[in-house]
């Protein structure tokens, strides 16, 4: 069954697009991520513009995020105080994102600096997470001891704060410069940032793991929502009908993937979603150097405004 998607300007498989929401729901709810790192390269591989798949998957990270948002907050497994601080950079971040992604589109360079940095950032985060995963699960065959975490540098930096509900006394600073790289990424990748993020609160500003996902997601939220009004204005590259095809698959299949990541440890988590991730990574290098024709096809999009 084939849609006509207008602001893409290409007809879709209604039930493909289903499929990839549903399998990219599924990784979401399994891993507690956006999914945005995989739907986005999934997009442009059917044949959707970077430009429009990146506007538009924003959108679909943003609604995923409201339900997961609310069942943490009810939990009061959020910190306000914290979530406001990153908010802060965030936006920023998520303002200049998208003037960037508006310069770079203008210049015509947009769809070669989006391939460029998934194939950069994907392969670095990914082979990162996947040797963690892996170390992990040596120490835990073997029985060893867990590593303890210790303060670094960052722990004395000046303008600190207490985080109540994390029971961390930190400085804003580099939770703010956090707050804007995340923010700066989801723009211009339309990802959600929360692999990226989830591991930076963790093991560099050592917040607990019993705040960190759920005050991740509340970044994810808000700087995904800004983002779509800011494409939506300033670039007018927001297709509501595809968005709203890759929702109704992913509430669906973020419903099982939770389910099947509540039965696995969480080194092996982390080592499925560092390989994962390195995967998609050198699918966009393989397709980069190989057929890069495919990835930088040029369409004109009829938008009036």
């Amino acid at each position: 069954m084939q849609l006509y998607l207008p602001i893409a300007d290409l007809p879709v498989n209604v039930f493909l697009v289903l499929a990839m929401g549903a399998a990219v729901g599924f990784v979401s709810g399994m891993f507690g991520i956006g999914g945005g790192f995989l739907m986005t390269p999934l997009l442009i591989f059917i044949g959707i513009t970077p430009a429009v798949a990146v506007a538009s998957v924003a959108s679909h990270i943003a609604a995923s995020s409201f339900s997961g948002a609310i069942s943490y907050w009810r939990r009061r497994a959020i910190d306000p105080a914290l979530a406001t601080v990153l908010l802060c950079g965030g936006v920023t971040g998520t303002a200049l994102g998208v003037w960037t992604f508006t310069q770079l589109r203008a210049l015509g360079q947009l769809d070669l600096m989006i391939a460029l940095s998934y194939v950069v950032l994907l392969t670095t985060v990914g082979s990162l997470m996947f040797s963690e995963g892996l170390r992990a699960m040596m120490r835990t065959r073997r029985g060893a001891v867990p590593l303890r975490r210790t303060h670094n540098w960052i722990h004395g930096l000046p303008l600190k704060m207490r985080f109540k509900r994390s029971k961390i006394y930190l400085s804003v600073i580099p939770i703010v410069v956090v707050g804007i790289v995340i923010g700066f990424i989801g723009a211009v990748m339309g990802i959600g940032g929360g692999f990226i993020l989830v591991p930076v609160m963790i093991y560099l500003l050592r917040v607990p793991t019993s705040t960190v996902i759920g005050t991740s997601m509340i970044l994810t939220l808000v700087t995904m929502l800004f983002a779509t009004m800011l494409h939506a204005m300033t670039n007018h590259l927001v297709d509501a009908v595809l968005a709203l095809i890759l929702m109704v698959g992913g509430v669906t299949g973020a419903q099982f993937g939770a389910r099947a990541g509540q039965r696995i440890r969480g080194e092996q988590l982390r080592l499925l979603l560092g390989l994962l991730i390195l995967a998609v990574g050198l699918r966009f290098a393989v397709e980069l150097v190989l057929r890069p024709e495919d990835l930088f096809t040029i369409r004109e999009i009829g938008v009036t405004g």
